[in-house]
């Protein structure tokens, strides 16, 4: 079975990006703006979508390598639900860049 899937990859500025790269590339991923690439990824019929995500988190994991602040976003289709799903397979959320730019009112508390 062949999945469709988006990668969303930060490496820090020290990153394992060669190896990264190469991986990608023979995949025959195709880049999809800054840290972002769609490939196509084949797994056996009998993978459920837990299997899936392990399988890729592990192929990741024996080909490039991780620190502590690698951190790897994957974008797929739910064999299950047919539905799209994300989920950080290696690492986690940080922080977004763009919190406080929004037009939302601040919260003001008054104590006496």
């Amino acid at each position: 079975m062949v999945k469709a899937v988006w990668l969303s990859y930060d490496l820090g500025a020290q990153g394992d990006y060669e190896s990264l790269y190469r991986w990608l590339d023979n995949l025959g991923a195709l880049e999809c703006g800054d840290s972002i690439a769609y490939f196509q990824y084949t797994v056996g019929t009998d993978v459920t979508d837990d299997n899936f995500i392990e399988t890729l988190k592990n192929d990741i994991s024996s080909n490039i390598q991780l620190t502590k602040r690698s951190r790897f976003y994957v974008i797929w289709r739910k064999k299950s639900s047919n539905k799209v799903s994300g989920k950080f397979i290696i690492g986690n959320r940080s922080a977004s860049p763009w919190e406080g730019f929004g037009d939302k009112a601040s919260t003001e508390e008054e104590s006496e």
